[in-house]
């Protein structure tokens, strides 16, 4: 990855969780919601926006309608706070590495205390 895209990708996962933060009023959104990650495509026209949420995999379909029926609404917030030719389409993606790490480290330490034992 080349490091404007790192920089893009940088600055749009800091804007538009201020937007989400700050300029979205959806009352379904109401718990709090982390962008872990922003993937830009190379030709800057697309970018694949990875949430979690405290909430977890319960509220994860009404969380991602939200956010992407909101999608033009935040892009169009983006515009005016970034400037680059091209503002990119928002696709907002759930990121359940978070999950997964969890998972892990508790199967890490079951097979701990089973090999104390």
């Amino acid at each position: 990855m080349s490091h404007r895209i790192e920089r893009v990708n940088t600055l749009i996962r800091r804007e538009v969780s201020e937007l989400i933060q700050h300029e979205l009023r959806d009352p379904r959104i109401d718990e709090f919601i982390t962008i872990t990650e922003v993937d830009t495509s190379p030709d800057l026209k697309y970018a694949k926006i990875y949430i979690s949420s405290m909430s977890g995999q319960q509220e994860q379909e009404k969380i991602l309608g939200v956010l992407n029926s909101a999608a033009g609404f935040l892009r169009t917030a983006l515009a005016g706070k970034i400037r680059i030719r091209y503002t990119p389409e928002l696709h907002f993606v759930w990121d359940n590495s978070i999950e997964r790490g969890d998972r892990i480290l508790r199967l890490i330490d079951e097979v701990s205390q089973k090999d104390n034992q």
